[in-house]
């Protein structure tokens, strides 16, 4: 679908029409489109199209409050594609739904009536979620650590092997676990990896971006708040740090936390006890935390950008995932994984890489990793048309050389007719390429946002 929205598809389920029409409104900067349904039977022909994200109400029947209907669809779904993404409308007695909700395979929840601000940033994680599942491929071989079947832990370089021993060995302890590296090196799946490891596996694993969580709701959606703790604070919220008890806390983008927020997520970490917004009463917490991060030794390791008594207490165990041109050897492997995988997908036929294709691959320092490596191999299957896959059916940068170590890059002479797209996308290249495909610091480069550079990175197929 061509759209320069972030995102294709979200489903909304909820027998309320104003709700339905709350939703479309608010998801449609988000989303192409916004397909809602009153009942989850009506919704089911959507679900063939594969949705970024799911919304479910927990209760349909009049008068029911206890979510078991919203359960008994939200196991439908999982049964039906287990990669979904489905967030859970709760109200009424929303906090132990919702909690049930999440140990069920929900990836997360959210109370009505809700917070605007709040519904986008979990909306948001939650496709970025899928499409992360998406881009990390299905099927994996055997013998991934913690029975992972995950195309991103594939390889069997010295780097890859080390990173499967300290996940074999850290998995099943209770020890906080710190995870480095580049994007697209796939610390989400590393995290999930050593979770399935664990004796809690079967427990909730919580997940929270917390660059993209606005500084005015770091409290609420960590501690959680009770009823009328704010003006919008219609209903009591759970927080991550109590839905993950018993379970794990995966703190993504960990090194993106503001200074002057760092001290509270410590006190709770040290205390294990939160208490939400507007209550005087503490609660206990028993949580694995396991932190990301794609800042280096150097950044980590400056007090003016991380607590040092912080970093001591989330890397107990540190895993550094190597960036693919550390790993030129694992290419081969990782690049016929995703190639079957999506001729299978898309119902292709099984093609070859023609002569010195694989070399020049190979040869490639895929700044984007791993997600890069899928994405370029998506891109060959779909647009192929010989009996081989050449040279030009993978995207690998204007010229199709190999990409030069990140440098400082001359500045980007406006093409031709001063055509705006053209200068924007370049643009975004050249702070990408800068910033070694950082994320944030691009964003910080260029003036935007994670959320609006993430947009516009998808708009140019970036």
């Amino acid at each position: 679908m061509s759209s320069s929205k972030p995102f294709d598809l979200a489903l909304v389920i909820d027998d309320d029409e104003d709700i339905l029409v709350d939703a479309r409104i608010l998801l449609r900067d988000l989303f192409a489109e916004v397909e809602v349904a009153t009942s989850p039977e009506t919704a089911m022909p959507v679900m063939a199209r594969v949705p970024d994200v799911v919304l479910l109400d927990a209760n349909f029947a009049r008068g029911a409050t206890n979510g078991a209907e919203g359960f008994r669809w939200l196991d439908a779904i999982l049964a039906r594609d287990r990669d979904a993404i489905v967030v859970m409308i709760t109200a009424h007695g929303g906090v132990q739904i919702a909690v049930e909700a999440m140990k069920r395979g929900a990836t997360d929840f959210v109370s009505k009536p809700w917070n605007n601000d709040r519904l986008l940033t979990i909306v948001r994680t939650a496709a970025n979620l899928r499409r992360s599942r998406r881009q990390d491929g299905g099927a994996g071989q055997a013998g991934t650590p913690a029975g992972i079947a995950s195309a991103a832990l594939l390889g069997d370089s010295a780097g890859m092997r080390r990173v499967q021993s300290l996940i074999a060995r850290a998995g099943p302890t209770q020890a906080n676990v710190l995870i480095l590296g580049e994007n697209g090196t796939g610390k989400e799946l590393v995290a999930r990896a050593l979770h399935e490891a664990s004796d809690r596996a079967a427990r909730t694993l919580v997940s929270v971006d917390l660059g993209a969580v606005a500084e005015t709701l770091f409290d609420s959606e960590l501690f959680g708040h009770v009823k009328g703790a704010f003006t919008d604070a219609r209903a009591d919220a759970v927080g991550r740090l109590r839905a993950a008890n018993g379970g794990t806390l995966f703190l993504d983008e960990v090194g993106n936390l503001p200074l002057h927020l760092q001290p509270k997520l410590l006190t709770a970490l040290e205390q294990r006890r939160v208490t939400p917004v507007g209550s005087g009463r503490a609660e206990a917490i028993d949580v694995r935390v396991i932190s990301a991060t794609n800042l280096d030794h150097q950044r980590l390791g400056d007090e003016r950008v991380f607590r040092q008594d912080l970093l001591f207490r989330l890397n107990t165990v540190e895993i550094e995932l190597p960036p693919l041109r550390a790993r030129r050897e694992d290419i081969p492997m990782l690049l016929d994984h995703f190639l079957r995988d999506y001729e299978r997908r898309y119902a292709t036929a099984r093609r070859e890489l023609a002569e010195g294709v694989l070399v020049r691959l190979v040869a490639h320092d895929w700044p984007g990793n791993v997600r890069a490596l899928r994405h370029a191999a998506e891109r060959a299957v779909i647009l192929a048309s010989g009996s081989t896959y050449e040279l030009d059916d993978f995207p690998l940068g204007r010229g199709n050389s190999p990409t030069p170590a990140p440098s400082p890059l001359p500045a980007v002479a406006a093409p031709v007719g001063l055509n705006l797209e053209r200068m924007e996308r370049d643009a975004i290249e050249q702070a990408l390429r800068q910033h070694s495909y950082n994320i944030s610091h691009a964003a910080t480069a260029l003036g935007l946002s994670r959320a609006a550079l993430y947009r516009r990175m998808e708009k140019h197929g970036l």
